[in-house]
């Protein structure tokens, strides 16, 4: 573990491990770089994972108000340059920070799993309003149930009365991990309005240079397929993949239907690499 300076002057704590070429992993919203261990672990035997939480989370500084994803592409900045690595895996959220990143720094390669990338409307944004609302208002247990509906479309949950739905998120804010989603729950809102504000037709991505990978879970939310396939067609070094038996936590969970993929992806060189031998 170190501390290396942001360029506003306040301290990131990398949490690195492994031996090898370097990765560095943006995490998603709503949660903490613990979730993350594991897939830190099964890659390293062959790269060096570097995980750091972002602004106002554990043991990151405050994020700046009012709030805009410039911040987290600065210290992503920093992060890169200390590291001296070109090679990112970006998860939800975290893929959107990552692949904004990726049209002015220098990533070579980038994972993307479940990037929270609104394409024409493709990401979800009804729900937004309503459960912001609920959470300024004190109700938790509401506003994250509007929350998990609105975005996880594809769960039979997300059909039960509103009630039960409530119910159930009330049970889960018990445990260690529902504790720690409904503190960042905030935080989680006010990513998810810049990523509606940001909204737009693919081709905003095409200056992206990087060999990216655009991977989700056949058994997420058929919007991320969506929009990698938007995605895939407008970014000038991009593919798709699909991970069997996965969802948005596939991540999180690292079983080797991943992992592999991530590992064969980062260990092959980028094109600037094969263009230089």
């Amino acid at each position: 573990m170190e501390r290396i300076r942001a360029g506003d002057g306040a301290h990131i704590v990398l949490h690195s491990t492994g031996q090898g070429p370097g990765i560095v992993v943006v995490h998603g919203g709503g949660v903490t770089i613990d979730i993350y261990r594991r897939l830190a672990a099964a890659l390293a035997d062959r790269f060096t994972v570097h995980l750091y939480n972002r602004r106002g989370r554990a043991d990151a500084p405050p994020r700046s108000q009012p709030y805009t994803f410039a911040q987290e592409i600065d210290d992503l900045a920093a992060v890169l340059a200390h590291t001296g690595t070109g090679n990112v895996i970006g998860h939800s959220a975290g893929g959107f920070i990552a692949l904004q990143a990726a049209l002015r720094l220098p990533i070579d390669r980038l994972a993307l799993y479940d990037a929270a990338i609104s394409i024409d409307g493709s990401f979800p944004a009804a729900w937004l309003d309503q459960a912001w609302e609920a959470a300024n208002a004190g109700n938790t247990a509401l506003a994250m149930a509007l929350t998990s509906a609105g975005i996880n479309t594809h769960l039979a949950t997300s059909k039960l009365p509103l009630a039960v739905q409530v119910a159930i998120c009330r049970l889960f804010l018990r445990t260690p991990i529902g504790r720690d989603m409904g503190e960042l729950l905030a935080m989680t809102f006010e990513e998810s309005h810049q990523i509606r504000l940001h909204d737009g037709p693919a081709d905003q991505w095409s200056a992206v240079n990087a060999e990216v990978l655009l991977a989700c879970g056949a058994n997420g939310p058929r919007y991320y397929v969506q929009s990698n396939e938007a995605l895939a067609r407008a970014l000038p070094h991009a593919r798709t993949m699909l991970i069997p038996r996965s969802g948005h936590d596939a991540v999180n969970r690292a079983h080797r239907r991943l992992t592999e993929p991530l590992t064969a992806f980062f260990a092959c060189p980028s094109s600037s690499q094969r263009e230089s031998v």
